[in-house]
């Protein structure tokens, strides 16, 4: 159980910035401790291998960001660069894909806070729809929209990713947002029945406002969600551009310089960072509609 009182705005980044500097430690203590072959147990890898080859030193994974792409690489662009253009890139289509899970989502929400038979018909599939492998389902969802026509606008790949975005991306919001709308007590709903305000005057004045403190981290699950969407639709249907499409080109140099493998890795990570950093600015402009004193389990 945590408190609705939010915990300090600094306190997070901390807290995140300490889990990086930890990461790190227990990658080189791995390294220092762990023999190169790993650890084998009865013939079974118990822990994987630790050589340079599986797990290159971090100052090697930093330093592959000043290096130079392959030879014939457009403009002489360095590592660096390529994983800053595919990380905007795949940005921009997990928030595509993001915007229109959290519209979707919260709709169903709306729609089965509304109608307890809604609920009753659509909670089951929206918990079944996650239960699908995403990876099979992303070049399905690539191949069915080969041909498809949106407003008097040609389908094109990049929609496809975003769809599989906002696939992941609307199940935490309708969810947190659900759960949200329910959450005022028959007092409150009572006080308001009252005061004869209906279902729409109820919505923006009491659901909507105790909505906020299991909206906002649904919102935060919801940009971690559409990130990976993104990056898992753009390796299954090969789309180029993207993150995910670097991690693939990179993986076939594993050979050549092991630590480029995680160069996108790294890009990735980051991408996931800012997307969650970015929808937690949401907390500070919601704060003054939560509710005080509330305890949220």
């Amino acid at each position: 159980m945590i408190a609705a009182g939010r915990v300090p705005t600094l306190r997070r980044p901390a807290m995140i910035l300490l889990a990086l500097v930890l990461l790190c430690v227990l990658w080189e203590a791995y390294k220092l401790v762990i023999p190169d072959d790993g650890v084998t147990v009865g013939g079974a890898l118990l822990l994987p291998r630790s050589d340079d080859a599986s797990m290159p030193h971090l100052s090697e994974i930093v330093g592959v960001f000043g290096k130079q792409e392959v030879a014939g690489s457009a403009g002489g662009s360095t590592v660096l660069s390529s994983v800053l253009s595919a990380l905007w890139y795949s940005l921009r289509l997990a928030a595509a894909g993001f915007a229109a899970g959290v519209v979707v989502g919260f709709l169903l929400a709306l729609a089965m806070q509304r109608a307890r038979i809604v609920e009753r018909a659509l909670l089951p599939y929206v918990v079944l729809s996650q239960t699908v492998p995403l990876i099979a389902l992303a070049p399905l969802v690539y191949g069915w929209s080969g041909n498809l026509t949106l407003l008097g606008l040609d389908w094109t790949p990049w929609m496809s990713v975003s769809v599989i975005s906002a696939y992941l991306a609307f199940f935490p919001v309708a969810i947190g947002a659900l759960r949200g709308l329910e959450s005022p007590t028959a007092t409150q709903l009572e006080l308001m029945s009252s005061y004869a305000a209906g279902w729409w005057a109820t919505l923006l004045r009491l659901r909507l406002p105790s909505c906020v403190p299991y909206l906002v981290p649904a919102l935060r699950l919801a940009a971690a969600a559409a990130v990976i969407g993104a990056i898992v639709a753009e390796i299954s249907t090969g789309l180029p551009g993207g993150i995910g499409r670097l991690i693939i080109s990179y993986a076939q140099q594993a050979t050549g310089d092991p630590a480029k493998v995680y160069a996108p890795i790294v890009g990735a990570a980051a991408m996931g960072l800012i997307a969650v950093g970015l929808v937690s600015t949401l907390d500070l402009a919601l704060r003054r509609f939560e509710p005080q004193g509330e305890v949220i389990a």
